[in-house]
């Protein structure tokens, strides 16, 4: 018998030894294609139009087209940010490593940048680069997007556009890179669930509110002063704008036409239902009357509330999130925002933290398959705790950054119009139009 070791000798073992398995490459699947450019499209809609007329209804009529400018050109900022450098800072993955914890696990590097690399045969999981490049930078947009509520009527134009442009670069990248950038992504490596966002869009966005309502302050004759929102009717529409274009933010996170999609916009629906009555109802019972407002507000709450653990819950597990979101986010955006005196505008804490840290949370309990998930969890406790270190993590990373950025502003160039320009209302101050007819 010929032994091993002359073989090897000669070199033949190699020839003899089977070759491990190559990872077959990405191939292009049309239907997933298909799908995903209709998700951006939902999601894009979600801040244009959608977005933009829930906060433009809201706000008095002197106000209004201070908003909706502020949701346009801040997609279009966005836009050109991402291509530029956000791309890259998200999902860059140079240098990671899993389990290793270095500089590339908070943030991405720049061989990305201006899309460096992205041709039309480029493929990202089984759909075309550029559609995956252009479905993330819709919820970059969106996240900033979402703040203006909290400062809405009080905030100049100028540094609107500052502070997104810093925030972006500074809190969206790093927050979602380290979520969503897959091994060696410092909350990746930790286990976080996070499936559309609650982290790095909805409690992102919700502290951020927080800190720059905390800063501006509060709005003149706040809150003596009646500021009852001037057209309910365009919240409704943009609310329910929001609804549809969501199951493109949810369903779409699983960038596949795939059974996880397809849970995810049934739960989507479910807990967004739940939390829209628990609200209506829980308002109901305090106030002896259901309103607009409110439950187009609980709606809002169970949308949030839901994207984390849409790719893991179940139905069971989507009515339990939306009900506890819907009545938790009411609690705060009325008692408790009363009692603590902060003026967020339109809610942006009281609903997007509040409702993201709820859905956080509960994404660790309703993704085990002992309560009806269709996550991997096993012990319920250990993945809670995991969730809760990624609450806590992004809201400390988000509340200091978000302050270093509006001190800097504010020592700049400044923060807030004055104080004939705010009762004079910022459509005239600040751009020299009115939107009391639309």
């Amino acid at each position: 018998m010929v032994s091993v070791k002359f073989l090897r000798h000669l070199g033949i073992l190699a020839l003899l030894t089977p070759l491990p398995a190559l990872a077959a490459p990405p191939v292009l699947n049309t239907g997933d294609t298909a799908w995903m450019i209709v998700a951006t499209l939902l999601v894009l809609m979600m801040t244009l139009p959608g977005l933009a007329l829930f906060y433009a209804g809201m706000v008095r009529s002197k106000n209004v087209l201070s908003v909706l400018i502020q949701c346009f050109a801040i997609t279009a900022l966005i836009t050109v940010l991402w291509v530029a450098y956000g791309y890259s800072l998200v999902f860059d993955t140079t240098g990671m490593e899993k389990g290793v914890v270095n500089f590339n696990s908070f943030v991405g590097g720049f061989g990305k940048a201006w899309l460096a690399g992205l041709g039309t045969d480029s493929l990202s999981y089984a759909i075309p680069e550029s559609v995956f490049a252009t479905f993330q930078m819709t919820f970059a947009i969106i996240t900033p997007a979402l703040i203006v509520g909290a400062f809405a009527e009080r905030m100049k134009f100028s540094a609107l556009l500052v502070f997104m442009a810093l925030w972006f670069t500074l809190v969206y990248a790093p927050i979602a890179h380290m979520v969503w950038s897959g091994d060696g992504g410092l909350m990746w490596d930790w286990g976080v669930l996070d499936f559309a966002g609650g982290t790095v869009v909805h409690i992102n966005a919700g502290i951020a509110g927080l800190v720059a309502a905390l800063v501006l302050g509060k709005r003149k004759g706040y809150p003596t002063v009646a500021m009852p929102p001037h057209n309910l009717g365009y919240t409704v529409i943009g609310a329910s704008l929001l609804w549809v274009g969501w199951f493109g933010f949810n369903a779409g996170s699983a960038v596949a036409a795939n059974g996880t999609a397809g849970m995810a916009m049934l739960v989507t629906q479910v807990a967004t239902a739940a939390a829209a009555l628990t609200w209506m109802f829980a308002e109901w019972v305090i106030h002896k009357k259901a309103s607009v407002l409110g439950i187009v507000s609980g709606a809002v709450a169970g949308l949030v509330a839901i994207t984390p653990a849409s790719g893991t819950a179940g139905p069971i597990g989507a009515l339990a999130i939306g009900a506890s979101a819907g009545l938790v986010c009411f609690v705060f955006s009325t008692s408790i925002k009363r009692s603590l005196g902060y003026d967020d505008s339109l809610d942006v804490f009281g609903v997007h933290a509040i409702g993201g840290i709820v859905g956080a949370i509960l994404t660790g309990v309703f993704a085990a398959p002992a309560l009806g998930g269709f996550g991997t969890v096993t012990d319920i406790g250990a993945q809670v705790w995991v969730q809760v270190k990624g609450v806590g993590f992004t809201i400390a990373y988000t509340a200091v950054a978000t302050l270093v950025i509006l001190k800097a502003i504010q020592w700049t160039i400044g923060l807030r119009v004055s104080e004939e320009a705010e009762s004079e209302g910022l459509d005239i101050a600040l751009h020299n139009e009115r939107g009391y007819n639309l």
